[in-house]
């Protein structure tokens, strides 16, 4: 297992800046809204060839703020993982009283804890440090997240207590993310895939600020599951928060093989559910297309048929994605989800033999043939496949400019015809025979 650092808090002593500047890359939103993380980040660090992992969390407090219950819960569990624990204050702001619930709630864990003064931002400051050593854990250590002050000194101490190395993803692992517009259950979802309260799940629209990874296996497969937060329609991301949550949903759909684009089945799919479906396409990632709430729907035999029919209708542009029903808040037909999942993941990494997909490209010239077009007819020489994920062919031809787009559909959609590729994109690309 690796190594796990956990930071821990107050809200905004600067953890989520800390955590960014450890892991070298901007994974948790920081924000100078209290409370804005409020899930477990999970990121992988490096210090003198040391690798570990380093747990962002919610901010713990005393007082009666929105999630606080479940923030605190959140970081109990985080701590219970971790193997060491970073305590963050704020050295500005000096000694409060959240900053000695919280040192109480870290005794009882007994692992090690090494406490960083932040915002300590040049050596005039550092003499703030020194009442913190009431706290009880030792040695302050002064450090500006911002400026990157004192993260040497931190990073040593971690690396001190480790006991061993962080073991990096696989890349056989099937990695899928859970989008979706807000509110639609993902969190929820997320949860009954991995059977726990492995994120915050709230009705309040928002929730899920960052993307959360969660590595598992199940029937002797690894995987990896992206929690999201939800994403809202391009011109209505106004604040920091939500452009950060959109730039994380969308980062988490980059580095994953699948997604499942999560719809409410109680509203049927609307106009910002086609625009969700527009950044898988765009990613070109292989897809689910996952009816949550199924529960809350009054059906009969036919009510589930009628659906699918209609999803494909208004996701032509994702018609070769499988339709699955699933109900995340009682755990009903989650397990169809796997078999979707595999098969997309199958067929996202599919090769076919190149004298097969000649023959078929020939065929389906043959069978309809190429039409005059920019006072051209163009003439298909050869055709290789040049990757996977998503299967990505070259098709040379005698001049691409004769090659109409609906021509091009016209080929894609023979390709599927005799080739499996439920549930992944493939791209057709025009190269002039040279």
């Amino acid at each position: 297992m690796p190594y796990k650092v956990a930071i821990v808090g107050r809200p905004n002593v600067g953890k989520s800046s800390l955590f960014n500047r450890l892991v070298g890359s901007r994974l948790s939103i920081t924000d100078d809204q209290p409370g804005v993380t409020r899930d477990r980040i999970y990121a992988r660090a490096e210090w003198l060839t040391k690798n570990f992992r380093v747990i962002d969390t919610g901010g713990i407090d005393i007082g009666d703020a929105p999630f606080l219950n479940q923030i605190k819960a959140q970081a109990q569990v985080a701590m219970d993982e971790a193997d060491t624990i970073i305590f963050v204050v704020d050295g500005k702001v000096g000694l409060v009283d959240s900053d000695y619930y919280i040192a109480k709630l870290l005794y009882k864990t007994e692992k090690p804890v090494i406490l960083a003064v932040n915002k300590i931002d040049d050596v005039n400051q550092v003499q703030n440090a020194y009442e913190f050593y009431s706290l009880g854990f030792g040695d302050p250590i002064a450090i500006s997240s911002i400026h990157g002050i004192g993260i040497g000194d931190l990073l040593d101490q971690v690396i001190g207590h480790m006991v061993e190395e962080d073991k990096v993803y696989d890349e056989e692992i099937l990695k899928f993310c859970i989008v979706g517009r807000p509110n639609v259950g993902k969190s929820s979802l997320t949860n009954a895939i991995l059977g726990e309260e492995r994120v915050i799940v709230s009705e309040i629209s928002g929730t899920t600020t960052d993307a959360i990874d969660t590595q598992f296996r199940k029937d002797k497969k690894d995987y990896v599951v992206i929690d999201t937060a939800g994403i809202k329609k391009r011109g209505k991301v106004y604040e920091n928060t939500d452009k950060y949550s959109v730039l994380r949903a969308l980062q988490a759909l980059e580095r994953s093989d699948i997604a499942l684009l999560v719809i409410d089945g109680e509203e049927g799919v609307i106009e910002q559910d086609k625009h969700v479906a527009g950044y898988i396409s765009d990613y070109g990632k292989g897809v689910v297309i996952v009816v949550n709430k199924w529960d809350a729907i009054e059906k009969d035999d036919k009510t589930m048929k009628k659906m699918e029919e209609k999803i494909k209708d208004e996701f032509k542009f994702l018609d070769y994605a499988q339709v699955v029903f699933v109900s995340a808040k009682y755990n009903s037909r989650v397990h169809t989800l796997f078999p979707a999942i595999n098969l997309a993941f199958e067929n996202y990494q599919k090769q076919v033999q190149t004298s097969i997909l000649n023959d078929l490209i020939h065929d389906a010239v043959a069978m309809n043939p190429t039409p005059i077009f920019n006072h051209g007819k163009a003439q298909f020489n050869y055709a290789t496949q040049v990757a996977i994920k998503p299967p990505t062919f070259i098709l040379f031809v005698n001049n691409p400019d004769y090659v109409h787009f609906s021509y091009m559909r016209y080929l894609n959609n023979q390709m599927r015809d005799h080739i499996d590729f439920t549930g992944t994109p493939i791209k057709l690309i025009l190269r002039k025979k040279e």
